[in-house]
């Protein structure tokens, strides 16, 4: 599998919950190569590495929003339960206490797509600037534009009435 494939398959289980960006427990479990029990177990034995913004439960309502707004087909899918959702700083923790290497080289991927997530919002946000810096100029120069054609038609519509010669007169 290929490194995009592998990053697309990571980010599509990534949600956004209360918002944080979060994964689910059984979906982390899948990838550590570990079951979700074991890894509930590993984390209830090690409870203070795990603060409410690493990992919190869903409640019965996001739980029941997630299988209706994303492609989850019931709340069985889900693990049967309440699940557990891990922000980033719970995953990278997860690595710490499941200790086997796939945990540790999946742990460091999904962190690598959370990255890859950061920086695609930061050249976002740069976009959208600069397209606000071109809206404002566009404007302006649309003001511009405005002011030369309104002074050409004054100048076209103008009456030519016969000037004073300009110039020395001789006086007779």
């Amino acid at each position: 599998m290929n490194t995009i494939t592998h990053d697309h398959r990571i980010a599509e289980k990534i949600y956004l919950i209360r918002g944080i960006k979060v994964m689910l427990d059984k979906d982390l479990a899948e990838m550590y190569g570990t079951i979700p029990i074991r890894l509930r177990q590993q984390v209830k034995r090690n409870m203070e590495r795990f603060p409410e913004h690493f990992m919190f439960q869903l409640t019965e309502q996001e739980a029941g929003a997630m299988v209706s707004q994303n492609v989850i087909p019931s709340r069985q899918a889900l693990g049967g339960t309440l699940p557990y959702v891990f922000s980033e700083h719970g995953i990278l923790m997860l690595a710490n206490v499941i200790k086997s290497q796939q945990a540790i080289a999946m742990s460091i991927k999904i962190i690598e797509v959370f990255v890859k997530f950061r920086e695609m919002l930061i050249s976002q946000k740069d976009l959208l600037l600069k397209f606000e810096q071109l809206e404002k100029l566009m404007v302006q120069h649309d003001d511009d534009i405005q002011l030369i054609f309104q002074t050409l038609k004054q100048l076209i519509q103008q009456k030519n009435e016969p000037r004073e010669p300009i110039g020395f007169k001789l006086q007779s």
